[in-house]
């Protein structure tokens, strides 16, 4: 079960829009085919019960409403009224997993408060909504109170409901109790289906996972990215790698579309995934040294079973100061692209020399660094701007002024923008409008800078373009924000 659209949504910070989240629980269910999905709590808000409601009604034309889950609460008929008002018809029920949630937020015993759920799940079943139940703080539970735990197990296993779930709420466990946690459970339960809920407060929620599956429990909850509150969730990618490879188990996750929509959730989110977060991490499937792209040109040395094409991706080789020639010749095989061994020899100084000063060096810069070092054209730029001028006046709008040569051929014009790159990009568009010539839609627009904020540093800008549904990045490095943003945006004109 993935509850990105539910405990995600408690990451600080993070609150999706209704389109957003219904394109979430999209890609969810129809891409990922992920088996069910928590999509709200109750009585949160009520722009939150016109989102879930218009997500039940699309899951509901296209078959997947019994897959979708609401949070609801020991509350009488509330949340029952308003999960059925939604469309929802399966409710996650939050109850009280240890006796010290019970007692100091409660106040009630355990008797009132088995009373208390066996009465709303009675509600429930007139109600035609199917009921799963939290047992909030079950960790905390097992370790200072497990008589309640059983308690509350017993009464529970008589009780109409589809599943048990065993959250670390406050991430406490580790895989040695988690196992032995989960395997008492199972063994004293043997008819009761139970879910595990993992949090990563210490960094032990995947591992965690690994253990409760080991001790028998068939149910996960994950999220997409691991958001969550506080350190977040185990996230769906790393769940589902260890699933598969590590325990030979099966699922119904689509892995090729991981990526995909790892990377919609963090634009939405505006949680950046970490570079070096495993499977869906910019550089997870990049290889830097040059003794590791020469072990793969001999047989593969340097990969294992997590191949970047499972999951949407392709493995790169980094360009730096640790490049040695095998990176540099697997991104030239990429570009098609050969060179004698003095000229590679250059090359890999050049590169070198770049990664000394922290400049980015990235595939579609190596015809340029071969042109430099070789003194002569790899590339044939047929697209050259020749002048611009950009001017930032208080109260006016921005303008751009530029003069570009295509295909030998001079052109003119200018433009007033939301601001100077979007007037320059503008005045392009209607130089480009004039020839009859198409221009990419710019879908993301990243700036970054080395770490330590001097104002003197490189500027990174890396622009993402979509032209007739082929998406592509092109780059700029220079001192100036503008014109590395400039640079990036001839080397899409000449790119097409």
């Amino acid at each position: 079960m993935d509850t990105t659209l539910r405990d995600g949504e408690q990451t600080s910070g993070v609150s999706f829009t209704p389109r957003e989240k219904k394109d979430i629980a999209r890609l969810l269910l129809k891409e990922l085919n992920v088996d069910r999905i928590e999509i709200a709590s109750a009585r949160v808000s009520d722009g939150e019960f016109d989102s879930v409601k218009n997500i039940s009604k699309w899951a509901e034309q296209n078959g997947y409403l019994n897959r979708l889950e609401v949070l609801g609460f020991v509350d009488g008929e509330e949340s029952l009224r308003w999960i059925h008002s939604a469309g929802c018809r399966v409710m996650n029920l939050l109850c009280k997993g240890s006796l010290k949630h019970l007692t100091d937020q409660l106040r009630k015993t355990p008797e009132q408060h088995i009373h208390d759920i066996s009465k709303k799940i009675e509600k429930a079943e007139h109600m035609g909504i199917a009921v799963n139940v939290y047992l909030e703080d079950w960790s905390n539970g097992m370790r200072f109170s497990p008589e309640y735990v059983y308690q509350m197990a017993d009464a529970l296993s008589q009780m109409p409901i589809m599943r048990i779930m065993l959250p670390d709420t406050l991430g406490i466990l580790n895989p040695e109790n988690t196992y032995a946690f989960c395997k008492d459970m199972i063994q004293r339960y043997p008819s009761v289906k139970f879910d595990f809920h993992s949090h990563n407060d210490y960094g032990l929620a995947t591992a965690n996972v690994f253990a409760a599956v080991k001790a028998g429990v068939r149910g996960l909850h994950t999220t997409i990215n691991g958001l969550g509150e506080r350190a977040g969730n185990v996230p769906l990618s790393s769940t589902v790698a260890i699933l598969h490879d590590q325990l030979k188990m099966r699922t119904s996750i689509c892995e090729e579309k991981i990526n995909r929509v790892s990377k919609m959730v963090e634009s939405y989110s505006g949680i950046h995934i970490a570079p070096n977060s495993p499977i869906v991490g910019d550089s997870v499937f990049t290889q830097c040294a040059g003794i590791h792209a020469d072990g793969d040109n001999k047989n593969n040395l340097y990969c294992n079973e997590l191949e970047p094409e499972r999951f949407g991706r392709l493995r790169e080789y980094a360009l730096g100061k640790t490049s040695g020639k095998a990176n540099i010749r697997k991104n030239l095989e990429a570009l098609g692209i050969g060179l004698d061994e003095e000229a590679m020899r250059k090359v890999t100084e050049r590169i070198i020399e770049l990664g000394d000063k922290k400049e980015l060096v990235t595939q579609e810069d190596l015809p340029y660094i071969i042109s430099d070092v070789m003194h002569y054209d790899t590339v044939e730029n047929k697209i050259k701007l020749l002048n611009y001028s950009l001017s930032l006046v208080q109260g006016l709008k921005p303008v751009a002024s530029l003069k570009i040569e295509i295909d030998g051929k001079e052109y003119e014009d200018a433009a007033t923008g939301d601001g100077q790159y979007d007037a320059f990009v503008r005045a392009l568009r209607k130089v480009y409008k004039s020839l009859g010539r198409p221009f990419p839609m710019l879908t993301n627009y990243a700036v970054s800078i080395p770490p330590g904020g001097r104002t003197d540093a490189l500027v990174q800008t890396i622009i993402t373009w979509r032209l007739d549904g082929v998406e592509f990045r092109t780059r700029g490095l220079d001192a100036d924000q503008m014109e590395a943003a400039i640079q990036a945006t001839l080397k899409m004109m000449n790119k097409l």
